[in-house]
């Protein structure tokens, strides 16, 4: 049975979110839903024609709060708004998060709080069903009376302007409404303000954060744990008890993952006697700070599951004759645990380059640089430049963007969240780790194969192979950017995660055991 979801009625997860954006769940309103919608256009119309001023549905926008509108002029009210506040600029946002914008944005209107016309609310998920895709800059929004410029230029389809990425292609959205035989829509009082208040722009960019942020977690743990058996690191600091001396979360989690991927390990036994005493702390301290990483994830998860559910409009019609200012649409709850998931991020770049410049020292029993008879040859000495780049980049892109704050509206939006660059630069960091990652992956393959026939875990045997099956040993210097992209790719589309997890049940290991607030959903 084809699953389906209510739109402004079920409760909306990451998971979920993701599942409808990718049309592997069904939308749709039920009849309550729709009875909300029509009565709250009907409380919106009704003010429309009265003499209260209300904002946005009869006076102007912003500095312009104390402008009347008259009851004829609400419709070129609505009109001008999403033409003048179309001002985005830079690259098209990437698709996904446009798709994760449109969703949002039906689920918070359907919950009969905004006054819209299913009509319109229709035509958006029309856009989203057929996978017609409004052209969004990446840059213009502050992030305080909601996404104003990026969510304008969402809506500018819905009138019949702007353009849209149509199979493919970037396209005028009037050639594709004609050729569907769809005519634009006339937006009625308080439309184009609900169109573009609201946090979407940022809230898109939280599920696509947290998506990629679980799973490089889940995978930094997996290539780390084949980095500490290649390196013939101890798993003695992943001891239950250690942690339960300190019981954080996120540690416990990480400890029971490495020695559960570790279990079974040749490798392991083959060194129980040697003389080292402890580990570099990038081995060592895995599960204090990949944990720490995964208790920042689990605080955006949770801050981002509420906004997934909330109304951010202004007003909010909440009765009849019942328009409520407020700062629904202030972007700062978000705006501050991205910048803190950033952060958090970042380090697992950071912690993954210095377990991969280890491998090449030569100790242990590795050759330098991974390779035999290095000096003609250079081995494994350069990617190791690509990981520290991509690693102080992300540094500079770790500055909290919800620190700053730029009035704006002549004043009346004195305060902004500036959130949407702290979704965009956390996107941008993930985006680099898992080059970082893909390093370190190539590192612990080609160090592995130096402890044959000395075998690790079974679900890290898992791993090598699978590693093997597109990338492999090298006893010669080569091209290696094609070995570093191919791995992203597998680390992108969350190959490994998968694998690991699928074998891992298949044998009975469980790597979440007692976790569960620690899955994506």
């Amino acid at each position: 049975m084809e699953r389906t979801f209510r739109f402004g009625e079920d409760h909306l997860s990451i998971g979920l979110a993701k599942d409808l954006a990718e049309h592997k769940v069904q939308g749709m309103f039920s009849a309550d839903t729709l009875a909300k919608i029509s009565q709250s256009q009907q409380f919106v119309q009704e003010i429309a024609q009265g003499e209260e001023a209300v904002y946005g549905i009869n006076t102007g926008f912003g500095p312009l709060c104390t402008t009347r509108i008259s009851p004829p002029e609400t419709v070129t009210l609505q009109l001008n708004l999403i033409r003048s506040h179309s001002v985005g600029v830079g690259e098209f946002i990437p698709p996904e998060i446009t798709r994760l914008i449109l969703l949002t944005k039906i689920h918070a209107l359907a919950q009969g709080y905004s006054g819209l016309s299913f009509e319109t609310i229709e035509r958006l998920l029309w856009h989203l069903d057929q996978d017609c895709l409004p052209a969004i800059p990446s840059q213009g929004s502050v992030g305080a009376s909601g996404d104003l410029a990026p969510l304008a230029h969402m809506a500018l389809c819905l009138i019949g302007e702007g353009q849209v990425f149509w199979k493919g292609n970037l396209t005028d959205t009037s050639k594709v409404l004609q050729a569907q035989g769809l005519a634009p829509l006339s937006l009625k009082a308080k439309e184009g303000l609900a169109l573009i208040n609201g946090t979407q722009f940022i809230l898109a960019y939280a599920v696509e954060v947290c998506a990629m942020f679980f799973n490089l977690l889940e995978t930094a743990d997996i290539i780390g744990a084949l980095s500490l058996d290649a390196f013939e690191g101890s798993v003695r600091p992943f001891l239950e008890i250690l942690h339960q001396l300190r019981p954080y979360s996120g540690s416990r989690l990480v400890a029971q993952r490495l020695t559960r991927l570790l279990q079974g390990s040749e490798i392991l036994e083959s060194h129980q006697d040697c003389a080292r005493v402890q580990d570099p702390y990038s081995f060592r301290c895995m599960p204090p700070v990949h944990g720490a990483s995964r208790n920042a994830w689990l605080h955006l998860k949770q801050i981002t599951e509420i906004e997934l559910n909330s109304v951010t409009d202004n007003p909010i019609i909440v009765g009849r004759g019942q328009a409520l200012s407020g700062g629904n649409f202030h972007g700062q709850p978000l705006a501050l645990p991205l910048d803190y998931a950033a952060l958090a991020a970042a380090e697992l770049g950071n912690i993954s380059d210095r377990r991969s410049y280890l491998l090449l020292e030569g100790k242990y029993g590795l050759p330098k640089l991974l390779m035999q008879d290095v000096g003609l040859k250079s081995g494994f000495m350069i990617p190791q430049y690509t990981s520290a780049a991509l690693v102080s980049e992300n540094k500079t892109l770790c500055f909290p963007a919800s620190a700053d704050s730029i009035p704006t509206s002549l004043g009346q939006e004195d305060h902004v969240s500036m959130g949407a660059f702290s979704g965009r630069k956390a996107w941008m960091i993930l985006k680099n780790i898992e080059n970082i990652l893909a390093v370190e992956l190539l590192y612990a393959g080609q160090a592995l194969d130096f402890r044959r026939p000395l075998r690790s875990g079974f679900l890290l045997e898992v791993l090598h192979t699978h590693l093997r099956d597109f990338v492999a040993f090298a006893e010669d210097d080569r091209i290696l950017y094609p070995d570093i992209q191919r791995i992203q790719q597998e680390i992108h589309q969350e190959s490994i995660r998968l694998l690991i997890n699928q074998k891992a049940w298949e044998s009975g290991i469980h790597l979440h055991e007692d976790f569960e607030e620690m899955l994506l959903d």
